[in-house]
């Protein structure tokens, strides 16, 4: 189960408040921070980077070109320690939706590899040691040592 807080925005969609929801100048720095940090071979610079935007880096931690994060909710996301998370993922710590938005802490444990273009969603834990494999759907948690994939996840191995 996912662990988002939810907020209702009737009549109209929500995402025509975002600017309600998270400051529009931190907004514009994190875009700047993480975007540009997509391109960045440097583990240790980029790694850095997005730090500056609040997300909670552990050491060792590889990021492959391109991959994408939240740019509203940043800090909402923590990568463990020797941890690699593939090229063109994306993890996000809010949504927004037509009648409500919500965010939620994204949490990826020590040691877990993250194939290509994985998409995570809001709410999730992965465990320890965990795979996902690449072009997956991440929608609910991963137990430790799990092996999983597919769109939604279910267990591989």
């Amino acid at each position: 189960m996912r662990r988002v807080e939810r907020h209702r925005t009737e009549p109209i969609n929500s995402l025509w408040f975002w600017y309600k929801t998270v400051n529009p100048l931190r907004a514009v720095f994190n875009f700047i921070v993480i975007y540009t940090a997509r391109f960045v071979p440097f583990l240790p610079l980029k790694n850095s980077m997005y730090r500056l935007t609040g997300m909670k880096v552990g050491k060792n931690v590889s990021i492959g070109l391109m991959a994408m994060f939240d740019i509203f909710f940043p800090e909402l996301i923590e990568i463990g320690d020797n941890t690699i998370i593939g090229y063109n993922s994306t993890i996000l710590a809010h949504e927004y939706m037509v009648k409500e938005w919500g965010k939620g802490k994204v949490v990826i444990g020590k040691d877990v590899t993250i194939g290509t273009n994985v998409t995570i969603l809001p709410g999730v834990i992965i465990g320890n040691g965990s795979t996902v494999s690449a072009c997956s759907l991440v929608n609910r948690d991963v137990p430790d040592y799990a092996f999983v994939g597919g769109i939604p996840i279910k267990p591989l191995k």
